[in-house]
C-alpha cells in the first residue's frame, strides 16, 4: 500500500506549534510589529493568542503565511553554505 503525502505544507502542524515557532524566531515585540494584532503587543501569551487566532480567520491566515514564509527563509539559509566554511567544498578536488 502506498503512503499518501499531503501537499499542504501545514499538514500536521498545529496553530500552537506555529505560534511557538514564530515567537522563538522573532520574539513577541517583533511579531507584534510584523503582524499588527493586539494579542501579540499587549500582555502576550500563547494561550491568549491561540484563543484570538482560532476565532479570527484573517489573523490566523496572517500567522500561517508568516510561518510558511519563515520556513522557506530558514531552508534557504540552511542551503546557503558560506564559501569560507570548512566543509563548504569538501567534495571538490583540487
Amino acid at each position: 500500500m502506498s503512503s499518501h503525502r499531503s501537499k499542504d505544507p501545514l499538514h500536521g502542524v498545529t496553530l500552537e506549534m506555529q505560534v511557538n515557532a514564530l515567537v522563538a524566531r522573532f520574539g513577541w515585540a517583533e511579531l507584534g510589529k510584523i503582524i499588527n494584532i493586539n494579542c501579540f503587543k499587549h500582555d502576550p501569551s500563547v494561550k491568549s493568542s491561540l484563543k484570538f487566532l482560532r476565532r479570527t480567520p484573517w489573523a490566523r491566515a496572517e500567522v500561517e503565511a508568516l510561518y510558511l514564509d519563515s520556513l522557506s527563509q530558514t531552508q534557504a539559509e540552511k542551503s546557503e553554505t558560506p564559501a569560507d566554511h570548512p566543509w563548504a567544498n569538501w567534495r571538490k578536488k583540487s
